[in-house]
């Protein structure tokens, strides 16, 4: 593996796309906007990056930044590019942040672009030493929960906001008793004054425990531990190991990478990332950023599962994007074990399955569904083994429809909420 570390960026240009890549690799290394004395050719080549590929694409005709910006509003052709560029890990370093301020973070400032997006990164073996990764991952996350063979299927505690500890831990009994694997906090549920955490926490796990010391199954709850202060999440992950909880919900973008990683060294839980507000670096199909790069640094950082919505989407994403995500997420940074269980999420029940299991060929994933269990016609527990029941048609080859003859949830579930050909 290359010492080197390779970013792949999306320019956008009225200008010169090759003229751009090289003016990145300068900005974003050892150069200014004038000449300078000290940038010998020996420390250039020790610390300069280098556009080491270019791949020409077809011109568009309007700007992704939009024609507001003065120097963008009369161009009427711009010039399209994948360029990859690569930056000496001397430079640079292990550090994330330095990686995302050098590589990433200042490339948007840059005049001259009309549009920039980080398609790729790949990064040396030193990264996989430097940073934990998962703790748990897909074998954890299995073993954990006591689920082989088929997806983890979990739900969402809903209504989002609003419910008392007490109506929480009612819905969670009627879960657990319904065979469901996996229940979390929704990712706004943090700690309100109408359900705090220390209260959610003291009704929902004797109801989890209870059911482990009769059935032997151990519910998987992630509780949401997030918090602005590190030592305030750490003393809400305290909490619930405390009570015997194994989860914990972590919104990655509101906390930062210094918090996750704070977490990540002293914790015990398996971590449940929430990407919201991802899609803000990433809507715009000419700015941003790609899944695959994006997530690169939450799984160093040490997500043991990985939201990333699912087919048919409640969401504005396209499905071929979360196969993407998936698909990112299957392939080992530098070992098999740095792997995130994929969750696939938004807006699903049991009529994705099938779509879902043709596209991923794998049941090595946590099946999320909030509404489309709690909302079941038939109750949360009905919502539950529809769920189930789907999967079982989806990994036989059978159709749903047919399935569903002879399984009542399921054929309830495909009454409300679709077809049963999808989402």
């Amino acid at each position: 593996m290359s010492d080197r570390i390779v970013l792949t960026y999306l320019i956008e240009t009225p200008g010169g796309v090759e003229a751009l890549a090289r003016k990145i690799a300068s900005d974003q290394s050892t150069g200014t906007f004038v000449a300078l004395p000290g940038e010998t050719p020996e420390l250039k080549a020790r610390v300069a990056a280098e556009v080491i590929g270019l791949r020409m694409l077809d011109p568009v005709t309007e700007p992704s930044f939009g024609r507001s910006h003065a120097d963008l509003a009369t161009p009427t052709l711009f010039n399209r590019g994948e360029a990859e560029i690569a930056f000496p890990i001397e430079a640079v370093g292990t550090d994330l942040a330095a990686l995302m301020t050098i590589a990433i973070g200042g490339v948007y400032s840059i005049k001259g672009l009309s549009g920039v997006r980080i398609t790729g990164m790949r990064l040396p073996a030193a990264f996989g030493a430097a940073w934990p990764g998962p703790q748990f991952g897909i074998a954890g996350s299995r073993r954990l929960t006591g689920v082989e063979g088929r997806p983890i299927v979990g739900t969402i505690v809903k209504p989002a906001l609003g419910l008392r500890p007490h109506e929480t831990a009612a819905l969670v009994k009627e879960l657990v008793e319904a065979g469901v694997d996996f229940i979390k906090d929704d990712e706004k549920l943090m700690s309100p004054a109408y359900a705090p955490l220390a209260e959610r926490v003291a009704a929902i796990m004797p109801v989890i425990l209870d059911h482990e010391q009769k059935t032997g199954k151990k519910v998987m709850y992630a509780f949401g531990i997030t918090a602005t202060d590190p030592d305030e999440m750490m003393r809400n992950h305290d909490l619930v190991v405390a009570a015997g909880g194994n989860a914990a919900v972590v919104n990655i973008n509101s906390i930062g990478m210094g918090a996750m990683a704070f977490l990540r060294r002293r914790s015990r839980l398996v971590l449940h990332g929430h990407r919201n507000g991802w899609d803000i670096l990433t809507r715009h199909a000419g700015l941003g950023m790609d899944f695959p790069v994006y997530e690169i640094f939450w799984r160093l950082l040490g997500v043991d599962q990985f939201q990333i919505n699912g087919i048919g989407a409640k969401y504005w994403e396209p499905d071929e994007s979360f196969v993407r995500s998936f698909r990112a997420l299957r392939e080992p940074l530098f070992t098999a074990e740095d792997r995130p269980m994929p969750v696939v999420c938004s807006g699903q029940w049991g009529g994705q399955a099938p779509a879902t299991f043709a596209a991923v060929a794998t049941t090595d994933l946590l099946y999320l569904c909030g509404g489309g269990v709690v909302s079941h016609p038939g109750g949360p527990a009905a919502g539950v083994r529809a769920v189930q029941q789907a999967w079982e048609a989806a990994t036989a080859g059978i159709p749903l429809d047919l399935h569903a003859r002879h399984h009542p949830e399921l054929a309830a579930a495909i009454a409300k909420f679709g077809t049963g050909k999808g989402a």
